[in-house]
């Protein structure tokens, strides 16, 4: 991927060097002098801890199960001894589901940071949209992005700044 993006700004850079106007922004540093996206990820952060308590209380259950069964195994009979395991794999199904419907792909965790993060990348990003037709940029890179990286960059072409000020924030 790095070689890639090389690539491209060497191309980029080649063919278009006087005609096209560049710019980067660090959405890191924009999303950091937001106030709602501080609160927003605090929210997130607390639901996790919640959330993970919760499935840690289920394992620990799970733990306690398996315990007493292996303390208690040589006295059950084979039917009681089949419950028992039949109890603590449903039980460690139970929290896999758990775990699955708070942290999974389309989980709990996910559909909250869509509500609460996703209207705040929208607005960053239409505010680069607007910086760009504004400023004739032909390319805004971002400097956060761990695709693309920038060993060297002129502070006079930054403009996160900018965004921020378009999105009504002062630094």
């Amino acid at each position: 991927m790095k070689k890639f993006a090389v690539s491209l700004l060497a191309i980029l850079f080649t063919f278009n060097l006087m005609a096209q106007k560049y710019a980067y922004v660090d959405t890191e540093y924009i999303l950091s002098n937001i106030p709602t996206y501080e609160s927003a990820q605090d929210q997130l952060d607390q639901l996790s801890i919640q959330w993970q308590k919760e499935i840690e209380t289920v394992y620990a259950e799970i733990d306690k199960m398996y315990r007493e069964f292996q303390a208690e195994k040589v006295l059950l009979t084979e039917e009681m001894r089949i419950k028992r395991e039949e109890a603590i794999i449903n039980k460690e199904k139970e929290a896999k589901e758990l775990q699955k419907k708070f942290f999974g792909k389309e989980g709990m965790l996910f559909k909250k940071r869509q509500e609460l993060i996703k209207p705040i990348q929208d607005e960053i990003f239409n505010a680069i949209k607007a910086l760009a037709e504004e400023g004739s940029y032909a390319i805004i890179f971002d400097t956060a992005a761990s695709g693309l990286s920038i060993l060297f960059t002129d502070p006079r072409y930054d403009r996160s700044d900018a965004v921020l000020q378009k999105l009504g924030y002062k630094n």
